[in-house]
Parts: C-alpha cells; sequence; structure tokens
C-alpha cells in the first residue's frame, strides 16, 4: 500500500477560529455564568491542545464540573455552526486534497471533539477524498496514540502527519512517524522538518522518500 498522508485539521486545512469563536461565544452567554466574549486570535493560540487544557486556559475561574459542562455546549455548538460557516480553507486545498487521494490513502487525526472532522467534511465535501479519521473525543487517545490507531486499524505501514504546531511534531514523535510543517498554520515548530509554506506544495513532494 502507498504511503498514509494523515492531516491535522486547524492551522493546516482550514482556519475556523473566527466561526468557532462566535459558536463558543453563543454557549458562553446561554450557559455560562461568566461574562467572555472570545475572539479567533485567542483561538489561535490554543488549537491542538487536548481539549481539556484549552478549557483550562480560557476559564480558569471556573470548575472541573462547570468547565465540562460549558464545554459539552461549546462543542455542540461549534460542530453544528461548522458544517455551512464560511470557514477560511487554506490555498487550493479542496483541489489538492482530491488529487493526493488519486494516489494515496489520506486520514485525518485531530485533538478535537467527536463530530468536528464530520462537520468539517461536510463543509467541504472532501468526505469521499479521506479514507478514515480520529479524534480524542472517540478514543479517549491523544494525538500520537490516534496516529497509530489510525494507521493500525487501516493497514498503514508507512505514514506521514501534516501539522502546523509542537503539539503535532511531539505526537509525531510519540507515533514514530516524520512530520510536514505547515509553516503558514497556527504554530512555531523547532526543529529540523520538512516544511511547507502553502497547502498546495504537497503536490511537489514525494512522500515515498520522506
Amino acid at each position: 500500500m502507498a504511503v498514509g498522508i494523515i492531516f491535522d485539521v486547524d492551522g493546516t486545512l482550514w482556519d475556523s477560529t473566527d466561526e468557532v469563536a462566535v459558536s463558543w461565544n453563543q454557549a458562553i452567554r446561554e450557559h455560562a455564568r461568566i461574562e467572555r466574549t472570545l475572539t479567533g486570535e485567542e483561538l489561535k493560540k490554543e488549537f491542538g491542545k487536548p481539549l481539556d487544557e484549552i478549557m483550562d486556559d480560557l476559564f480558569p475561574e471556573l470548575n472541573r464540573g462547570e468547565k465540562d459542562e460549558l464545554a459539552y455546549y461549546m462543542y455542540q455548538y461549534e460542530n453544528e455552526h461548522v458544517k455551512d460557516a464560511p470557514c477560511v480553507c487554506y490555498d487550493r486545498m479542496p483541489e489538492t486534497i482530491r488529487t493526493l487521494s488519486e494516489k494515496y490513502p489520506l486520514f485525518i487525526v485531530s485533538n478535537c471533539q467527536s463530530g468536528y472532522i464530520e462537520a468539517f467534511l461536510e463543509n467541504t465535501g472532501l468526505g469521499a477524498c479521506i479514507r478514515d479519521f480520529t479524534c480524542p473525543g472517540d478514543t479517549g487517545q491523544l494525538k500520537g496514540d490516534n496516529i497509530r490507531i489510525i494507521m493500525e486499524r487501516n493497514g498503514i505501514e508507512s505514514a506521514v502527519y501534516v501539522g502546523d504546531t509542537q503539539g503535532d511534531a511531539d505526537a509525531c514523535k510519540k507515533a514514530g512517524v516524520p512530520m510536514i510543517y505547515a509553516a503558514y498554520g497556527f504554530g512555531d515548530v523547532k526543529g529540523d522538518y520538512v516544511t511547507i509554506h502553502s497547502f498546495e506544495e504537497l503536490l511537489r513532494l514525494d512522500f515515498d522518500k520522506l
């Protein structure tokens, strides 16, 4: 089988932060005892982290139970909103995914809640191009373990991960797979990685030699 290409979502395939902020702010207004208005710029600093860590960063004044309850509503609102929200796809991302899918098996592993990847695929119409996907909301595991789960579930012996944060790089080290650093995304990754500055640059890479 060809090399599997596994993608992160936020900061790699698209930027949904402004639209996620809209949905999270609605949940805060309707279900929290605090007054807070989040921005997309704030969320860029958080996306890619485990969900509990995001809640701890954004809502230190809430106790664990309050955070968990608010997160439930935030993620429900988010999943429904991003299905048809005007999220920003990166440079020729849909066309590039369709082209890559003709040669390679494509997958998604993201540190998100259940339902978010499905919402992304519904929004972009790319469901037929993605062979399988998973996230902590589905497995209870973080990204490094989920990369291995996807590989084992699909019989993939060799894979590469495309991501944009240090957390992605750390997960790849844990999973034992190389990472392509999407430098146009949200993060700042230190180290010697194959780097792309636009999504379309993936079409120039020979994944069998990475």
